[in-house]
């Protein structure tokens, strides 16, 4: 074993990858070693003895100052200021707690929602089994997740469903400045609202539903292709309703909401960051901040 390695450590870098090409990026393995030259660790990356790694199987990306790895599947880590989906999954008399999809259930406490809730009366507004989306707003040292309803787009969903996805996926779900949700969203006549932690609800009729849950699919099974807004949209035009005029009724029912917040925070790589399709001068703006640790965000 070479010096400064530790077992469990593969030596490959930019230079040397043994890993094969994906798509035009270079596909890294989880403890494998990445030639940062001067770079800091971004998420998907850790450092150990001066040398960087990745921390996740994921797509090399390197965004001066940083170097990170782009995660092609895993489960949600939550992060500040991230915009996620819940489902509630008990009530207590001062706080709902929520199934985020993250390794800890997240309590909202009822002084982080625009109504006045009395001690004891939360279940009046959300029961067992309701969807909201709500606003990461702090994690602790020991993992706690604090989240807030209040801000503009925050709230409670009205009836709809709520499809997953991994949270890998969701640049592609948003697309290059939103243009892939638009074009979802044109074609099917649903009310789409996505979340950082690999959630999706959708409201509109039973067909809209339907044909939106199929193109998550179509996304998931082909996230790391290029062109895939277009082959998307082709399926959409394929499969229009016989005699529709164009996109269908909004719904009856929608969240109670101001405006469906449809752009991930800048904590996320954009849908180029998987892509091939275009050079990165015009992709991914992944406008990550610096770490002051020396491990990398997951």
């Amino acid at each position: 074993m070479s010096r400064g390695h530790r077992p469990g450590h593969r030596s490959r870098g930019r230079e040397g990858h043994s890993s094969p090409p994906h798509g035009g990026r270079t596909l890294v393995l989880p403890g494998e070693e990445i030639r940062a030259q001067g770079l800091k660790p971004g998420p998907g990356t850790y450092r150990t003895g001066g040398k960087v790694y990745a921390s996740v199987l994921g797509l090399l990306s390197e965004r001066p100052p940083l170097v990170s790895v782009i995660p092609l599947s895993g489960r949600y880590i939550p992060k500040p200021q991230d915009i996620v989906l819940g489902t509630v999954t008990d009530v207590q008399g001062t706080f709902w707690l929520l199934d985020i999809g993250a390794p800890r259930w997240a309590p909202l406490h009822m002084t982080g929602t625009p109504w006045k809730v009395e001690v004891g009366e939360t279940d009046r507004f959300l029961r067992v089994g309701d969807a909201v989306i709500v606003q990461v707003e702090s994690l602790d040292a020991t993992g706690r997740i604090g989240v807030t309803m209040n801000g503009e787009g925050l709230g409670k969903l009205e009836g709809g469903t709520i499809a997953r996805i991994s949270p890998a996926r969701i640049p592609r779900v948003v697309g290059r400045n939103g243009s892939m949700i638009q074009t979802i969203r044109e074609h099917t006549g649903a009310e789409v609202v996505v979340g950082q932690n690999g959630r999706v609800w959708i409201g509109g009729s039973p067909e809209a539903i339907r044909r939106v849950s199929e193109v998550l699919r179509i996304i998931e099974a082909n996230a790391q292709h290029s062109g895939l807004t277009e082959r998307v949209e082709s399926y959409l035009l394929a499969t229009t309703p016989t005699g529709s005029r164009g996109p269908e009724a909004p719904p009856a029912e929608h969240a109670h909401r101001d405006t469906p917040p449809q752009v991930l925070s800048s904590a996320e790589p954009d849908e180029e960051a998987v892509d091939t399709e275009d050079d990165d001068e015009d992709g991914d703006d992944e406008n990550e901040t610096p770490d002051t640790t020396e491990r990398g965000e997951p």
